[in-house]
């Protein structure tokens, strides 16, 4: 039996590089996005070494963006969406008509055809799915305001990109003089149309029916592996009969699988299940990108590739904070979106590989374009830092105004209860543990429960030390945490007892080895659920025994 093949050495080169890049760049503090990026230069066909499969690269990429934007349609719903119409819609297209223009007068200076021109700039207008919503999930403003306009704006440059995919070629016919005319491509947009609204239709109607009675009759069932299939089926299984019924992305399909699904109580437990594959294949998907870039660009065009990059992370960015602020939003909405949109990914690769096919865009525009998604990619997480420090400044004036108010928070909070985890375990604990107590939960709709439920709440990850200082780590006497996970409740516990020296730990564990763990970096006390139940079983068993006989 072989040994070798192309997908197995794919596979694995990908992810040992992106490991070992991505390991080297947390430790220079630098985005492991940047790791990823650099280890499928490594592994890509113009560095010597071995050479990974470009196009199963891709495809496996397709995957980590459908599991991407499924698991952002869980937790997105169609008043979400609908909410952000009036600025996501027309900021879009204004957004995509200021990068084309200013594409095509990159195109005229470099002695390009009008056409090869537009649909050069139109390749440099539309941002990468898997970038903006990492971007997004890594500050947790996917569910701020800021978060959602910038998620709509990604469905509605999708939408625009799944029109220029079908418009291109009977466009480049009408060039050659052999495409019908104007009516061919009048018909081709009205069906491209009416295949987008269809699609939308059937999911509203049939699949908000269909696919949440699925899931929950598979719940029932009590299988977690069953389970998983079922959800991995719906999300692939939307996307793909979304691409081939209807012509609309991937992306797309995946990303209404998942509103969907997100309507229902098993939305939270579905995520969970696709975090490790949506991680992994989100890998997969920069290093297909760094495998794209050829280095010899650098050299031979630095002045065209310079004006490209210009384009993506300059004008790009300074067309949407103007949009965005044009309607009225604050600042740090607009920085925000700007910085969110300030790269290009695979709508450009693909619009880039089309144009040269139908030979009207030249192979140089194609390299830059790909050169381009490179270097923005990898200035992105920097884009996303100085942003983060004008948001800062802007909201200092108001963070000193309520500083007074925050003082008393924190002497309200001041021995107080710090609980992670607000689950079916955190939840109990919180309804009798009869004192002051914080919620800390990254989960927004179960932060909302807790919230309504009447307890102060801290959204985000609490193995962040700024999350836990939020929190009044400081000031608590006792941290409760009451994830499943051991070995992050660990990283979380390490976290707080560098913060407070004299905090009061206590965990939850599912194994031995779990509570080891936790016991040497210092919680105090570990609780593992197995070992419980045997105890108190154990005490029925005892209490209920006949009287040995005397």
């Amino acid at each position: 039996m072989p040994h070798h093949t192309p997908l197995i050495a794919t596979i694995v080169a990908g992810l040992v590089a992106a490991f070992i890049m991505g390991a080297i760049a947390h430790r220079l503090r630098v985005s492991p996005v940047a790791g990823y990026l650099f280890a499928g230069v490594l592994v890509g066909p113009f560095t010597p070494g071995f050479v990974a499969d470009v196009a199963l690269a891709n495809e496996l990429a397709e995957l980590g963006v459908i599991l991407l934007m499924f698991g952002v349609g869980l937790h997105f719903s169609l008043r979400d969406l609908l909410s952000v119409k009036n600025i996501a819609v027309p900021g879009a297209v204004v957004q995509i008509a200021a990068a084309t223009a200013l594409g095509a007068g990159l195109g005229y200076w470099l002695g390009w055809p009008l056409v090869s021109g537009l649909v050069f700039g139109l390749a440099l207008s539309v941002a990468s799915t898997v970038v903006l919503l990492r971007a997004l999930q890594a500050r947790d403003l996917i569910n701020t305001e800021r978060g959602r306009i910038a998620v709509g704006w990604l469905i509605v440059e999708d939408l625009a990109m799944v029109l220029a995919l079908v418009l291109l070629p009977p466009l480049a016919g009408l060039l050659e003089g052999n495409g019908g005319g104007g009516s061919a491509i009048a018909a081709t947009f009205g069906l491209t149309l009416l295949k987008v609204g269809g699609f939308i239709a059937f999911m509203l109607i049939v699949g908000r029916r269909v696919i949440p009675a699925a899931l929950h009759w598979v719940a029932h069932t009590g299988s977690r592996e069953l389970f998983r299939l079922a959800v991995l089926a719906i999300a692939l299984g939307v996307a793909f009969g979304a691409a081939y019924v209807f012509d609309v992305s991937f992306a797309l399909g995946a990303f209404f699988a998942g509103m969907i699904l997100g309507e229902t109580q098993l939305s939270r437990r579905a995520a969970e299940e696709t975090l490790p594959l949506r991680d992994a294949f989100a890998v997969l998907f920069f290093v297909s990108v760094g495998m794209l870039f050829d280095p010899s660009v650098v050299v031979e065009q630095p002045l065209p590739l310079l004006a490209t990059v210009a384009i993506i992370v300059l004008g790009k960015s300074v067309a949407a904070f103007a949009i965005v602020r044009a309607f009225g939003h604050p600042t740090r909405t607009a920085l925000t979106v700007s910085a969110s949109l300030a790269q290009i990914g695979e709508f450009s690769f693909i619009l880039a590989g089309l144009g040269v096919g139908l030979g009207i865009l030249p192979e140089e525009g194609r390299d830059l374009i790909l050169a381009g998604a490179i270097l923005s990619i990898f200035l992105n997480p920097f884009v996303f830092t100085a942003v983060a420090g004008r948001v800062a400044a802007a909201r200092k004036k108001a963070e000193d105004e309520e500083e007074a108010v925050e003082r008393q928070r924190e002497l309200d909070r001041r021995e107080h209860v710090v609980l992670v985890g607000y689950g079916r375990v955190g939840s109990l604990v919180a309804a009798r543990a009869g004192r002051a107590l914080v919620v800390v939960e990254d989960q927004p709709d179960v932060a909302r429960r807790a919230f309504e439920d009447g307890f102060q709440v801290v959204i985000g990850n609490a193995s962040d030390p700024y999350v836990l200082k939020e929190a009044g780590i400081g000031e608590a006497s006792t941290l409760v945490i009451t994830i499943p996970e051991g070995f992050e409740a660990g990283a979380i516990a390490e976290n707080a007892r560098r913060l407070s020296e004299d905090l009061v730990i206590y965990a939850r564990a599912h194994s031995d080895e779990e509570v080891t763990h936790l016991g040497n970096l210092g919680v105090d006390q570990v609780v593992m659920g197995e070992r419980e139940i045997a105890n108190r079983l154990l005490q029925y068993l005892v209490a209920k025994a006949p009287a040995a006989p005397t």
